[in-house]
């Protein structure tokens, strides 16, 4: 095996090299073995280098400011030479003949070319490019009238032929998409679920059932509890939960007459329980019905109702729709408080328990916007987010609208009257539209 240790090899001094060979420097900061530094990566300025010379300076990056210094340092220096240079004078006899007695032939010397360096526009002529060129485009989009589509305008509109325009499906959850309460992302899975639910939570007509009470005690129940629910300052949600509970659960349970009332209180006093934040205690509606029924009593049968509806109370009731449709109708002041006129109103009466909760609020949102004279009547958007179209709805309207026709003589005046106060715009002040709705059935059914 050969020795790894062996003697260094003398290089040969090369031809015509002057003098002996010198001994060769050690690597800085080395020992007697032949080792070489590593290269310079740039990051350093002025590091001396194994061989004792000078490294040069790492390139600055070349920005607006530095370019334009090296320009007018390199236009200076130009200057400068083109100053200072003086002709050369060349003797003829040194030109014929060079080295040898042989002619050789000058040759002119090369200018070097100044280094060009590439300046970027100012900000003002960029902004004034773009400003043009947004101009253009602009001028681009404009809709051109030509000949020929005049022609072609003037000759359909002579024909009796129009082009109808489309109207479109608005986006109603545009605005609150960075609002996290409005859940924009589900809310239309949220509605078909309603959709859905309401079918198989909707009490069945249940007066056939009962013995001992009818429709119109039903509606002197419901007009109690709205004005209750109005002079406690209840949440909306809280009545039409209320009504709910009681159609029910006279759905399922038949009842005395004398516990009619009792069946309202105790439904109440859920629905309060359900919705609101500071919710009634019971010596409240104690004191509402002048102690008509114990503190036991109104428990007992709140417990009764629970267990007969099986404790579910989340259910969609009409105020649900209400709120989206109104979203999908655009509404103002004055037409969302015409809606809820009309939707309770319908809850008064016995016979719109057979409507589906969410056609009983796109009829009231119709009824009210007939009644306003809003154009149109029913839009697409209101067709997309309800489900119903302009003739599903006439019958269901025809309803409302005859309620709100007979509600200044009617003897259950607490709808009416609440609505014609100031404070709810005094919308039940309108007059019917009822002439207006038997010319869209007649129209409807030719």
């Amino acid at each position: 095996m050969a020795s790894r240790h062996h003697e260094p090899v003398v290089p040969q001094q090369p031809k015509g090299a002057a003098g002996p060979i010198g001994k060769q420097k050690p690597a800085a900061g080395g020992d007697a073995k032949n080792r070489r530094a590593l290269e310079d990566i740039g990051n350093l300025v002025n590091v001396r280098a194994v061989e004792g010379k000078a490294q040069p300076q790492a390139g600055r990056p070349v920005t607006r400011n530095t370019g334009s210094q090296f320009l007018s340092k390199a236009q200076a220096n130009n200057n400068t030479a083109a100053v200072n240079k003086k002709p050369v004078v060349v003797a003829a006899a040194d030109v014929a003949a060079g080295k040898g007695g042989k002619a050789v032939k000058q040759k002119a010397p090369i200018k070097p070319k100044p280094e060009v360096i590439e300046i970027s526009p100012d900000t003002n002529e960029l902004k004034q490019v773009g400003q043009k060129g947004l101009r253009n485009a602009s001028l681009r989009k404009k809709k051109i009238h030509t000949l020929t589509s005049v022609l072609t305008a003037r000759s359909k509109a002579a024909c009796g032929v129009t082009d109808k325009l489309k109207d479109p499906v608005h986006d109603i959850d545009a605005l609150d998409a960075e609002n996290q309460l409005a859940v924009v992302d589900y809310v239309e899975d949220i509605y078909e679920f309603y959709k859905l639910a309401e079918n198989s939570c909707r009490p069945c007509e249940y007066m056939e059932s009962q013995v001992e009470i009818n429709a119109k005690m039903r509606a002197i129940l419901a007009d109690w509890l709205i004005e209750v629910h109005h002079k406690l300052e209840l949440m909306p949600e809280t009545l039409y939960l209320t009504i709910y509970i009681v159609d029910q659960y006279l759905s399922m349970d038949t009842v005395l007459r004398k516990e009619l009332q009792l069946v309202g209180m105790s439904a109440m006093l859920i629905a309060c329980k359900y919705e609101e934040i500071w919710a009634p205690e019971v010596n409240d509606f104690i004191c509402i019905s002048d102690k008509a029924y114990s503190r036991e009593l109104i428990l007992a049968k709140e417990k009764a109702i629970l267990n007969k509806l099986e404790w579910n109370l989340t259910v969609p009731t009409p105020y649900v729709f209400l709120v989206r449709f109104l979203k999908a109708s655009m509404a103002d002041k004055e037409l969302e408080q015409m809606v809820f006129f009309f939707a309770e109103l319908g809850l008064m009466h016995y016979s719109m328990i057979k409507y589906f909760p969410s056609m009983v609020a796109a009829s009231a949102v119709y009824a009210a916007r007939q009644t306003l004279k809003k154009v149109p009547l029913w839009s697409t958007t209101l067709e997309r987010h309800t489900g119903f179209s302009e003739p599903q709805l006439l019958d269901c309207a025809q309803h409302l609208i005859s309620f709100h026709s007979s509600a200044a003589e009617s003897k259950l005046k607490v709808v009416y009257n609440k609505y014609k106060s100031p404070q709810f715009g005094a919308v039940a002040l309108h007059p019917p539209a009822a002439k207006l709705l038997v010319e869209e059935l007649k129209a409807s059914s030719t």
